[in-house]
């Protein structure tokens, strides 16, 4: 078997997510089945990070698994390497049928112990809002969510420097069954760009479910003055300490979020970050 890291992007706007579900239009599917007709077989695709429904990725990484059958059919008579053939293949397979909203970076043949999932360092995210301040740019308006009034962006980013570092993010995840909700938020950074839209810009080793979203609910609570400044950090204070504070998720819209990255370590770094995620994650 041959390892392939595939790099790609797609809008998540018309998308139930990245995980297959049945009788829906995912991300996954749609990438698995034109990797099925380029190769010839059914081929399972390992994701660094699922995103939910109507969530975009502009930097998204997978891997797979492929036979030398199948890269016999891959290549053909041509003299292509397996990773240009794979790349032009699913790029037009893709852009043919009904997925033109998914568009393949890069495909590079990487070690067996490259893991997708599990050997990633980090993964970042942005969030775009738009509130009175802002320019409201038409091309961009199905990906950037508005907010009523003007939101107090300097209040909204000393709090954002608060919540950073390792903290039992609870009051800002949904958890789920033997899943922790202990991560470290390496960076949380909220600012206005050149047209004054909002953008606020999270990175860290994993995110637990709709935890960014939660995370910049809470912040517009802030910058709208529903919340002091120092709420969030109180609520992460109260979880670190084995409390759970008793107060509803403000969750927002996915149309405004970006995967922009994930970063893994040099290659022969890959079997020991995954090995220390896997430990992790048994442990938790």
């Amino acid at each position: 078997m041959t390892r392939f890291r595939i790099d790609l992007g797609y809008r998540g706007t018309d998308f139930h997510g990245w995980a297959k579900q049945p009788g829906l239009r995912t991300v996954q599917a749609a990438v698995e089945s034109g990797l099925a007709r380029v190769t010839g077989t059914d081929v399972t695709t390992v994701v660094a990070g699922r995103t939910d429904a109507g969530v975009h990725a502009r930097r998204q990484v997978i891997h797979i698994d492929v036979d030398e059958e199948a890269i016999g059919k891959l290549v053909g008579r041509s003299n292509r390497s397996a990773e240009a053939a794979l790349l032009s293949r699913l790029r037009g397979v893709l852009a043919a049928g009904e997925f033109f909203d998914i568009v393949i970076h890069a495909v590079t043949e990487v070690p067996e112990d490259f893991d997708a999932r599990f050997s990633a360092l980090w993964r970042s995210y942005q969030y775009r809002l738009a509130d009175n301040r802002s320019f409201i740019d038409p091309l961009l308006t199905p990906v950037t969510p508005r907010h009523k009034g003007e939101l107090d962006v300097e209040a909204m980013a000393e709090a954002a420097a608060e919540v950073q570092g390792l903290h039992d993010f609870l009051p800002f995840c949904k958890p789920r069954a033997g899943a922790t909700t202990i991560r470290t938020l390496h960076e949380l950074h909220v600012a206005r760009d050149q047209e004054a839209v909002i953008t606020i810009d999270l990175r860290a080793d994993a995110f637990c479910h709709h935890m960014v979203r939660a995370l910049v609910g809470g912040l517009i609570k802030v910058g709208s003055g529903s919340w002091d400044v120092t709420r969030p950090a109180e609520l992460i204070a109260e979880a670190d300490a084995g409390l759970t504070p008793d107060v509803p998720m403000f969750v927002t819209p996915a149309e405004g979020l970006v995967l922009t990255e994930v970063g893994y370590p040099a290659p022969e770094d890959y079997a020991a970050r995954a090995a220390q995620t896997m430990a992790r994650r048994d442990q938790e």
